[in-house]
């Protein structure tokens, strides 16, 4: 009644009711709000509005660009996909990310239990094989250790800061080429993975999240391997098409004629080609993160940490993260220890951590608990004022004062850093005090008020 355009209309109104309960407004906050520092994050606030990202995903998928919601719009939204975002994420396109080296290590780390072991490692490997066969790249994989590409199975919030949504919805992620997360590749352990059709196939999945891994963004191109949603492929005779070959290639170069075929190797390797020796006498050299925690000086770099006492000089051997601290797997933004009270903070993109000595204490929060707006994606330096009893929070050329014993923020910040240290322009990377003294830290230089 009322004809066709009625019809439509009406069509449009139950699919924007709707709309919350499908998780629509999720989809397009996580897939087209652009990011910080990570090619998949969190929502940070912008000005983009709900019909600016629905034309911008109308537009990537080649549907009508209208800014309103119909069926065609809403079944994308329902189809399970990759979980890094159609937006050009600044730290994931721009720059063209990519291996400096044509040999790369991977290590399966957690498997799943939806398949064996071997069957995961073959699934791995052909993936991989995919991306080899047009470009000159070579893959070890590695049995123990750090790897350049950690690949994972894991459940929910798993300590990227990227957490997982159940069954269907996002499947897999990956991060683009660079130091610490860098190349990792997380599968949702809550899918039923498969071998076949039934399910999700992990070919399909790990060839595609492999795409990321070396430094593809998605492709617009339906047929293309890089699209974001799911299309079964079959392992044995599959051939990746010529939009992903020319992405690969363009990065890397092609393999060239008459090279010998890519190969995988299996043999287990007693030693990765560096267990992390950074030059401490290179001006880009600087540690993410410092913090005492007991009678012990922590520093963090990309996926390691050094412990040494307060009052040793000796040298210490790197340590992995994830021995000690396995929520937090890498790259710590900024941490800090409450002594008196036996408390420590580590903090992670939009998140933190609480623990009681080497003891993660629950899940992890939102920066939110300390005031911060939805501004402030992550935190540079953190330092706690024994005698104020007040925590300084460094964020790029701005500093707060956060109240310890009445748990808010001190009005009048944010301040900038130049105003109040003087002779200190731009970002601190990190920060710790170490008796009475505050020693503040960028690039290879260390400050101390």
């Amino acid at each position: 009644k009322g004809g066709l355009p009625n019809f439509m209309q009406s069509c449009t109104f139950l699919c924007d009711l709707l709309f919350p309960l499908f998780g629509g407004r999720e989809y397009l906050e996580k897939y087209y709000t652009p990011k910080g520092r990570h090619p998949v994050g969190e929502m940070i606030s912008g000005g983009n509005s709900t019909t600016r990202k629905i034309q911008q995903m109308q537009a990537f998928f080649g549907l009508q660009v209208t800014g309103k919601l119909d069926y065609s719009t809403m079944d994308i939204i329902k189809r399970p996909r990759c979980g890094v975002p159609d937006v050009a994420n600044y730290r994931l396109f721009p720059g063209e990310p990519k291996w400096k080296k044509r040999t790369l290590t991977y290590r399966i780390k957690k498997y799943t239990s939806s398949l064996t072991q071997a069957e995961v490692n073959k699934a791995v490997e052909m993936g991989l094989r995919t991306w080899s066969a047009a470009a000159p790249l070579s893959f070890i994989r590695a049995k123990t250790g750090e790897a350049d590409i950690m690949i994972s199975f894991e459940n929910g919030d798993h300590g990227d800061s990227y957490p997982f949504d159940g069954p269907r919805g996002t499947l897999a992620h990956a991060f683009a080429p660079g130091e610490g997360l860098g190349g990792d590749t997380h599968f949702d352990n809550a899918e039923k993975w498969t071998m076949g059709m039934n399910g999700f196939n992990l070919f399909t999945v790990a060839a595609h999240e492999f795409g990321h891994a070396l430094g593809l963004a998605h492709s617009t191109d339906p047929s293309s391997l890089m699209y974001p949603t799911y299309k079964y492929q079959h392992p044995f005779s599959f051939r990746l098409p010529k939009d992903d070959v020319k992405g690969i290639q363009a990065l890397y170069g092609p393999r060239e004629f008459g090279s010998r075929k890519p190969q995988i190797s299996y043999q287990p390797i007693s030693k990765l080609p560096t267990p992390y020796n950074p030059d401490h006498c290179d001006s880009k050299f600087s540690f993410d993160a410092v913090t005492m925690l007991g009678k012990e000086l922590l520093f963090f770099k990309d996926r390691y940490f050094w412990r040494r006492q307060a009052q040793l000089t000796s040298h210490v051997q790197p340590l992995s993260i994830t021995s000690s601290f396995p929520h937090l797997m890498s790259n710590v933004d900024a941490a800090y220890e409450i002594a008196e009270r036996g408390t420590a903070f580590f903090f992670k993109g939009p998140h933190y951590w609480t623990t009681q000595g080497f003891h993660m204490q629950g899940p992890p929060q939102s920066i939110a608990d300390f005031g911060f707006s939805r501004n402030v994606p992550h935190i540079d330096a953190a330092v706690y004022l024994r005698d104020e009893k007040k925590t300084l929070f460094f964020v790029e050329d701005e500093f707060y004062s956060y109240d310890e014993t009445k748990r808010k923020m001190d009005e009048d910040f944010p301040k900038t850093i130049e105003d109040e240290f003087s002779g200190i322009n731009g970002r601190i990377d990190a920060a710790v005090e170490v008796n009475g003294k505050y020693f503040l830290y960028r690039d290879l230089f260390q400050a101390c008020f």
